[in-house]
């Protein structure tokens, strides 16, 4: 059974910075491309970014080109996003996901994480 669990989020002022992380189990972690996405209060859930599985390849959504990156260690079968400078309009649940398929693009996830919960005070 595939369980992603997100850790990291919280309340941060305006101009911070967060890591989440992602620690994955049940499947071959190093083959799977790895997505970020979040869903902002009222608003439907979002692209944030993506990375292979052997890392090579990585994709970011537009809006958060420059301040998120992210990485994955899979000796841990962990993914990271690390969300700098922070704003308001960065708040909300941040989901990780996963893909059997190694490409990636911004569809086609097979599983889901809970989430974790990021506010941004301004």
């Amino acid at each position: 059974q595939v369980q992603l669990v997100e850790s990291g989020g919280g309340l941060v002022q305006a101009g911070g910075s967060l890591r989440l992380s992602c620690a994955a189990s049940g499947l071959t972690f190093s083959s799977a491309a790895m997505g970020w996405f979040r869903q902002a209060p009222g608003k439907e859930r979002e692209f944030v970014a993506v990375i292979s599985g052997n890392g090579a390849s990585i994709n970011y959504a537009a809006a958060v080109k420059g301040r998120f990156t992210i990485s994955r260690d899979n000796a841990e079968n962990t993914v990271y996003l690390q969300i700098n400078s922070l704003n308001p309009e960065d708040t909300g649940v941040y989901y990780c996901a996963a893909k059997k398929s190694p490409n990636v693009s911004q569809a086609g996830y097979d599983y889901w994480g809970q989430g974790t919960q990021v506010t941004v005070s301004s």
